[in-house]
């Protein structure tokens, strides 16, 4: 009898999949998060499972503010189902048929489909920022917003410098131009400290970040943020199925208040960073006996060019007979054919021996190949 599917993932036998951006199953805190809806239930009663507030739950509102520690106030955030559904929302009341959205690119390759179905043309944001105000200026339609993943972006991993911050900052304002900041991968950093939100920089004028519990709890709770000025926060809070609904996700808002506020959380991240170090070193250190790779600071990818004329996406079948699979670069990239000479390893959701083995898998079959260099 075949079972009804419960969850995204699909496993494969025999793949070692580095494909999926998602957490190890053993790190996600089951015990932890019951604990918390007892708590929750105990704690507001009644409240818990009725209709909420339409920015969120008060409890949960004021301690993410005290928690992300930079100056974001109860009016500039607005609770959601995620960081997808944060920035769903957001595109549908900014973008439209005719707008240009500017992006990353590479980039975070679902926010293309969740930005194209506002109708609106993808854009690659250009090189630099004096490129970016041309690009803004002689476009000929409206630009509403430029999306990114500053910090430990997926897939590259990589962190604007904070002098690049500061200088597209500086330009965005010059040109009227909204930036969207993808930042749910802030709290997974695993040297020093994560660099300061573009949110934080620009005193959260002109800016509009997008948060999640995804990777720093589970994803399955499908719960985020929005912090944006008080304005967009209540043109969020206005819209029609907010307002019928009671808000998003409520009940597990307040869960979510009361596992912040116990202090699980803190420490639950603490184990997350150790656990996901561990794994990208293994990953790395693998990689590295075969192909050279850039060690990510934070997040959850490694980025890795492919030698001589490879392919990502021609490389795919045959190493997935081999038993490893991966997400070639083309799928990151908003014009076509770009990226197709790297491939993104994700460290998250195997333990360190399978990624070991994985990555061995894979140079082994590149060594092989006609074009290896």
């Amino acid at each position: 009898m075949i079972q009804p599917p419960v969850i995204q993932f699909e496993r494969r036998p025999g793949i070692l999949d580095l494909g999926w951006g998602h957490p190890r199953p053993g790190l996600l805190p089951v015990e932890e998060w019951a604990a918390a809806g007892a708590e929750a239930a105990r704690t507001f009663g009644w409240q818990q499972l009725t209709y909420g507030h339409a920015t969120g739950p008060a409890p949960l509102v004021d301690w993410l503010c005290a928690h992300l520690a930079d100056g974001t106030r109860f009016a500039q955030t607005f609770v959601t189902g995620g960081a997808s559904h944060a920035l769903a929302l957001v595109a549908s009341l900014l973008a439209g048929p005719g707008d240009v959205i500017l992006v990353d690119s590479p980039t975070y390759h679902l926010a293309f489909r969740i930005l194209a179905d506002t109708g609106a043309t993808l854009r690659r944001m250009p090189g630099s920022p004096a490129e970016l105000a041309g690009l803004v200026r002689t476009i000929g339609r409206r630009v509403p917003f430029l999306y990114l993943v500053p910090t430990f972006g997926n897939p590259t991993g990589r962190s604007l410098d904070d002098a690049r911050r500061r200088e597209l900052i500086e330009v965005a304002r010059r040109e009227g131009l909204l930036l969207v900041e993808d930042d749910t991968y802030r709290e997974l950093v695993y040297e020093g400290t994560a660099p300061p939100s573009l949110w934080e920089l620009s005193g959260g004028s002109g800016v509009v970040r997008l948060g999640s519990f995804a990777k720093t709890v589970a994803p399955g709770l499908r719960l985020g943020w929005v912090n944006a000025a008080p304005d967009l926060i209540g043109r969020l809070a206005g819209l029609g199925y907010v307002d019928s609904g009671g808000g998003v996700n409520h009940a597990t808002a307040v869960t979510m208040a009361s596992f912040g506020t116990s202090g699980v959380y803190d420490r639950h991240v603490a184990r997350l960073r150790d656990a996901y170090r561990l794994q990208r070193d293994a990953l790395v250190a693998a990689v590295r006996a075969h192909l050279p790779v850039e060690v990510p600071q934070g997040g959850w990818f490694l980025w890795v060019r492919l030698p001589g004329s490879f392919s990502g996406t021609r490389l795919l079948p045959p190493a997935e007979k081999a038993g490893v699979s991966f997400v070639p670069g083309t799928r990151f990239c908003v014009d076509d054919g770009d990226g197709d000479d790297h491939v993104r390893l994700s460290f998250s959701h195997l333990p360190p021996a399978d990624l070991t083995e994985a990555a061995t898998r894979l140079g082994q079959l590149i060594a092989t190949l006609p074009g290896h260099e």
